[in-house]
């Protein structure tokens, strides 16, 4: 039986429904070998997982999903088996919380003056421990009935170009790439084929990206096609990139997409871990080599 995997997954500690440890449960009982914990802009939630995988015959991987802005796109680069206490990354991780808390108290005096009274204290109190989002935001006036659900939220209110949308701050995709290999992990971008680029544009990104140390590509993902697939594959294998892959988990937010499946079919096997655990090791070995 091939081992499978989910190297792209979300918990409660960003826009995820499930708690660190329900994922952890969830992994067993969809019998699951491995699963990423790769919260956006958060490590917050990794403690947590590392404790209830602990015994649990399932290894969890520490990760993160950081923004960025290539060519005035949102581009989103997944660190992986990151080391969570690196006070590089926990400093970095500090500046783009608040970077977020600044933009969340902006759109909370937005929609308040426009008629939808929130405040950030109020969000927080709903959803305790979280990394608040846009996706919060959606829930909030959804559960109080004044929106009728996440998509008109987007559309309607807070989607880009929306009457209360709030321009994001982005770090450059060199600066994540950096900030994940100062902690010790691998830098992959995440479902290239959702930034709605040209194959030209797409190469010259990823052509770019490599040159700034991107180490990998996610080759499967939820949304792939089989031809989707193989064109990311032979990107992969074109560029030098690892492969990754994973379901883009998010619990009830994202209600379509299972945990370790996404949409039914995908199947990320165990061999894609471990030639990134192999790639790492051998990094580490170059580093404290001594010179000829």
């Amino acid at each position: 039986m091939t081992h499978t995997i989910d190297l792209h997954v979300h918990s409660c500690f960003s826009d995820g429904t499930c708690t660190p440890g329900q994922l952890i449960q969830l992994a067993k009982a969809r019998g699951l070998s491995a699963i990423a914990l790769t919260d956006h802009d958060t490590v917050a939630g990794i403690a947590e997982a590392i404790d209830t995988a602990s015994g649990s015959g399932i290894e969890l991987i520490p990760g993160i999903e950081m923004s960025c802005l290539y060519g005035g796109k949102d581009i989103h680069i997944v660190g992986l088996l990151i080391d969570h206490k690196n006070p590089s990354l926990l400093h970095s991780v500090r500046r783009y919380q608040n970077n977020r808390a600044n933009r969340n108290v902006l759109m909370a005096e937005k929609l308040t003056a426009g008629g939808f009274l929130v405040t950030v204290p109020e969000l927080e109190r709903q959803f305790p421990g979280a990394t608040l989002t846009r996706a919060h935001f959606a829930k909030f006036f959804v559960e109080k009935g004044l929106w009728h659900n996440k998509d008109e939220a987007f559309n309607k209110y807070i989607g880009e170009g929306c009457p209360f949308y709030v321009k994001k701050t982005y770090v450059s995709p060199d600066e994540a790439i950096d900030v994940i290999h100062r902690a010790g992990g691998i830098a992959i971008l995440a479902h290239p084929l959702l930034y709605h680029m040209t194959d030209q544009e797409l190469e010259s990104m990823v052509a770019h990206l490599k040159t700034l140390g991107l180490d990998g590509i996610e080759t499967m993902y939820s949304t792939y096609s089989d031809a989707q697939q193989l064109y990311m594959l032979h990107l992969a294998a074109d560029y030098q990139l690892l492969k990754s892959g994973g379901s883009d988990f998010h619990g009830a937010n994202k209600p379509d997409i299972s945990l370790g499946t996404g949409y039914g079919k995908l199947r990320v096997p165990y061999s894609y871990l471990h030639i990134i655990k192999e790639y790492i090791q051998e990094k580490n070995q170059k580093k404290i080599m001594p010179a000829q």
